[in-house]
């Protein structure tokens, strides 16, 4: 029997799994521990409105009742992604293609790692910061010129030659 993903740490885990990217979708699987054969999808805003939303969840959900009881790997968390494509793709080719990225998965098999850009605002060194460090040492110096420029009280250059 199967059962549906509810919780996010569910998702979360199973994006750490195996990724089989299709055109219209991205499938990810992971083993869950003897809980048995279990479903999730997902759909971004980027994907559309709420009703376009809607439409490619309610076609990932009928692909998954059709496909997981015969080719759904056993005690795993499945879990699928729209993409962009998969609301205008034709459901039978869709079909096809989860057959097949769930016959890699059985297999083991996952598309190549792809290098994941680091979050915008991550705490770990990014640009940002190194520009901003770069950048204060000469606002300081612009500063000590102005100040100079106005007659401050700082000794100037010029006059100690």
């Amino acid at each position: 029997m199967t059962t549906v993903l509810t919780k996010r740490a569910d998702f979360l885990a199973a994006n750490k799994g195996l990724r089989n990217a299709r055109p219209g979708f991205v499938l990810l699987t992971r083993p869950n521990g003897g809980e048995g054969v279990r479903y999730g999808i997902t759909v971004t805003k980027k994907i559309g409105n709420a009703v376009t939303r809607n439409r490619m969840k309610r076609r990932f959900r009928e692909l998954l009742r059709e496909a997981l009881p015969s080719q759904g790997l056993e005690n795993h968390d499945h879990v699928l992604i729209g993409r962009a494509g998969g609301v205008e793709r034709d459901f039978a080719l869709m079909a096809e293609e989860l057959g097949k990225a769930l016959t890699r998965a059985a297999e083991g098999k996952g598309d190549p790692a792809r290098g994941r850009r680091p979050r915008r605002g991550s705490r770990t060194g990014s640009r940002r910061e190194t520009a901003s460090t770069t950048a204060r040492p000469q606002r300081a110096h612009l500063r000590c010129a102005s100040s100079e420029d106005e007659g401050a009280d700082a000794p100037s250059q010029d006059q100690e030659s």
